[in-house]
């Protein structure tokens, strides 16, 4: 990190690229439950589970107060927007709070236009709960299912401070009636992930909460700066880790930018794995302070940005379908990732051992808005055409490649299987890969078609001749057996 923190370790949040602590990419299960110690040397012999290699694709839900305004100025993706712009014009609407606080900012100008002078961020909470009466879990299940989504993380508590549960632990900062939801949306949209067999994560900010620490965050050394070391705001992070993970049952611990040093969090962490063989933690439980020691992930996550090779630590990219997590009225089409971009994104993390957590910003009723719903029903049906290029896979012997005529290529492989991702529309019937590869014959198929094409190979240049030409479609997979 430069200057104490760079533009990787803020996209991760807390060291996107770190990997000291973090499992190897093994396919073992965490062995007997109850192995674990409550101290980091025992908490590390822990091993990323089967499922979490094998899922893929999981669904970020930004859904809080927030979601209420839903405002924030569109410039840009994390990592591409100078630090010195950055905070004043945030373009993640559930820095609301943050942006509202910085003097000058268009944050704060359109809430002075739009709401008046006095009007204070935590009186969002009627309007939210209000609006939560309308909520259906299932129909939000059921969409990330349809998109093909293994797995879900919400944000059960944001940097604000308000609960998207009735905590028993109570915020001696924020006033009756403006602490959390009024009805149980983390009980609720856990209950319905479950039923549509997928695994439920939480999100929590157990660093940052401008509840106990108002000072706005306008640097990016104040990222650090301000996260809350103190035995108080610890047995509070603490106690709300526990009672989610008592009242839950969730499979992933998905904290974010960094976690009190005073925290009992092995404890919280071994009786978790446990518990739970099927569990994990994100890279996000740092102490959040220079030269800390640091203590253990599963895996870690790049936040907008990706991995240039194979890597053989597990990690996970996280990204809004547009510049921001949280629901922004303002994003239009020209913001979000288009349906090709998508697809390819996915193929290209896969590829290099990775998960792809996609946010879904909800409206406040819990509406999907329907230019994210589309993008995600898209995903869905390629999905479940191509899935098994892309589920249960893991790297091949290398991640890309390209077709003779040009068009890029990323590569899976499952047992004997390699997949073949082109990542367009072949010009011909005819596609030639240099695989580099063993083998004097192959046997190739067309995922999710019932063409048989011939193929063969030659000093590790296969060519596959099509029957017909194939459908018009973002992407198409090759499935590749070397003789």
């Amino acid at each position: 990190m430069q200057s104490r923190l760079t533009r990787r370790a803020f996209m991760a949040a807390a060291g996107a690229g770190a990997i000291y602590g973090c499992s190897s990419g093994s396919d073992e299960q965490s062995a007997t439950a109850g192995q674990f110690e409550p101290n980091w040397e025992s908490i590390r012999t822990h091993q990323v589970p089967q499922w979490f290699h094998d899922a893929k694709l999981g669904i970020f839900v930004h859904w809080g107060l927030y979601s209420v305004p839903a405002w924030a100025t569109p410039i840009g993706k994390l990592g591409e927007i100078d630090w010195e712009r950055w905070f004043a014009n945030n373009p993640y609407s559930e820095w609301y709070l943050n942006t509202l606080r910085i003097a000058g900012s268009p944050t704060q100008e359109h809430h002075r236009k739009t709401y008046g002078e006095d009007f204070d961020y935590m009186d969002f909470a009627p309007q939210f709960n209000e609006a939560l009466e309308a909520w259906d879990p299932g129909a939000m299940a059921g969409l990330f299912a349809d998109a093909g989504a293994q797995y879900v993380v919400l944000t059960t508590k944001h940097h604000d401070g308000f609960t998207l549960w009735p905590s028993d632990i109570e915020n001696p900062n924020l006033p009756e009636g403006r602490r959390s939801t009024e009805r149980d949306v983390v009980g609720e949209l856990t209950a319905a992930v479950k039923a549509a067999q997928m695994r439920m994560g939480f999100y929590y900010s157990g660093g940052l909460d401008w509840s106990f620490n108002p000072e706005p965050v306008d640097t990016v050394e104040k990222v650090w700066d301000t996260i809350i070391h103190t035995q108080q705001f610890a047995d509070y992070a603490d106690a709300h880790w526990r009672e989610l993970i008592a009242r839950y049952d969730p499979t992933i611990l998905w904290n974010d930018i960094g976690y009190p040093e005073q925290a009992d969090l092995a404890r919280i962490v071994a009786d978790f794995y446990n518990t739970r063989p099927d569990g994990l933690i994100n890279n996000r439980f740092e102490i959040g302070k220079e030269g800390a020691p640091q203590r253990h992930h599963d895996f870690t996550t790049p936040e907008y940005a990706k991995m240039d090779e194979i890597t053989d630590y597990k990690w996970e990219t996280c990204r809004g379908l547009g510049y921001s997590f949280g629901y922004n009225r303002v994003e239009t089409a020209e913001h979000t990732i288009g349906e090709a971009e998508l697809i390819h994104l996915l193929a290209d993390i896969v590829s290099k051992n990775g998960n792809l957590l996609l946010n879904a910003g909800p409206m406040p009723d819990g509406t999907i808005p329907e230019l994210q719903a589309s993008r995600l029903r898209t995903l869905g049906s390629w999905l479940r055409k191509n899935g098994d290029a892309i589920y249960g896979t893991r790297p091949w012997e290398k991640a890309a490649g390209e077709t003779g005529d040009g068009i890029p290529v990323r590569f899976t492989s499952n047992g004997d299987a390699v997949y073949a991702i082109v990542l367009g529309q072949p010009t011909s019937n005819t596609v030639t890969l240099e695989l580099g590869a063993g083998g004097t014959s192959a046997s190739v198929a067309v995922v999710g078609e019932s063409q048989a094409p011939t193929a063969a190979i030659s000093d590790g240049t296969l060519t596959v001749t099509l029957a017909e030409p194939l459908p018009e479609d973002h992407a198409h997979a090759l499935r590749i057996e070397l003789g």
